[in-house]
């Protein structure tokens, strides 16, 4: 008999790397040396709940060091729920990671698949899909790709049920910001085939997809596709996010929580934050700079004081920006970012 009613996590992007593995360089965004920390956080308040799994979509660690993935394997083998994962960019630079990959997660998705991505029913009635969206071009430039055997793969799995079908993949496949898909600066994290594995996906009924790779806490839907896309936040970058879902008679409630604070720094919210702003400046230079804009170098440093915290705010979700102090067009780009429902934190999506 298909559950009606079921519960689970999703924790994203975890970075996870060992004390002696983390690098270290001085424009280094992710947070990495606290990365077990905060899953340990993560991990405390959800052995708490009567959850039914866990999906972790891609980046378990910093950069496919197997000694994080063997940590990370080896703890999720003590939770009290299955654990799901796909790979990241992150845990696959380059294509001579992806067997040992499938060895370390045997128990988490892939049993003895030979190929990065499955099919699985975690509950009755329940389908989870797990992509794999690395892809390395003849000249080994990774990008965010679905190759032709998976497209194959998928449009064969697909009709095979009818049951509600949940879908992870690390590369965004719906826009989470303005002009994501067209503009330098957010095309790394789409998928570049995306259409017509949403048109896929579209003809089969799925409506929930669950990404990462972007370190933001945005909900996207898709007129087009009618599908939702949840992505979620890292447990390395501000503000720390993680996500509880609770599905119940065609609805899903979403609720957002963050870590606040881990043994060896009570303040890392405020010390993240931080850090993200003092680091944010190069990107929104080039943000600004880069076409539909186009600044000059004298007109973004003029508005860059003020956007400090421009990239904290829409990582941290439901932003509303206001620059009615900025002239045309930076005003109205800027503001373009500001959130639209659904809501990106705490939400029930209709699902009828």
């Amino acid at each position: 008999m298909a559950v009606n009613h079921f519960r689970f996590a999703i924790a994203s992007d975890l970075h996870i790397a060992l004390p002696h593995t983390v690098w270290e360089h001085p424009s280094r965004f992710h947070l990495v040396e606290y990365s077990i920390e905060a899953f340990e956080v993560v991990l405390a308040h959800l052995c708490t709940l009567e959850l039914d799994f866990l999906l972790i979509p891609g980046d378990l660690t910093q950069h496919g060091e197997p000694e994080n993935h063997q940590w990370l394997a080896h703890r999720l083998a003590q939770l009290p729920f299955p654990a799901y994962v796909i790979p990241g960019n992150h845990d696959l630079p380059t294509p001579a990671h992806f067997a040992p990959f499938l060895q370390f997660y045997r128990d988490y998705g892939y049993g003895w698949n030979q190929q990065p991505y499955y099919s699985l029913h975690p509950l009755p009635g329940i389908r989870l899909i797990g992509l794999n969206s690395n892809f390395f071009t003849p000249t080994g430039e990774q990008i965010g790709y679905l190759d032709q055997a998976q497209m194959d793969w998928l449009s064969q799995e697909l009709p095979k049920s009818k049951d509600l079908t949940l879908v992870m993949i690390h590369h965004n496949l719906i826009e989470h910001m303005p002009g994501q898909g067209s503009n330098p600066l957010g095309q790394r994290y789409m998928l570049e085939n995306r259409t017509p594995v949403c048109e896929l996906l579209h003809q089969a009924g799925v409506q929930l997809l669950f990404t990462g790779h972007l370190h933001v806490q945005d909900i996207a839907y898709s007129d087009r596709f009618q599908m939702y896309e949840i992505t979620t936040g890292s447990t390395v970058s501000f503000p720390h996010p993680y996500r509880l879902l609770e599905y119940r008679d065609r609805t899903l409630s979403i609720t957002s929580h963050r870590v606040e604070q881990i043994p060896s720094l009570a303040n890392l919210s405020e010390f993240s934050r931080t850090w993200m702003g003092d680091r944010a400046h190069a990107f929104i230079a080039k943000l600004l700079m880069a076409p539909p804009l186009g600044l000059s170098r004298e007109e973004t440093n003029v508005l860059l004081p003020d956007l400090r915290y421009f990239w904290a705010d829409l990582a941290a979700g439901d932003a509303q920006f206001n620059f009615v102090h900025f002239p045309e067009p930076a005003r109205s780009f800027l503001e373009a970012f500001s959130d639209r429902p659904p809501a990106d934190n705490q939400v029930i999506l209709d699902l009828s």
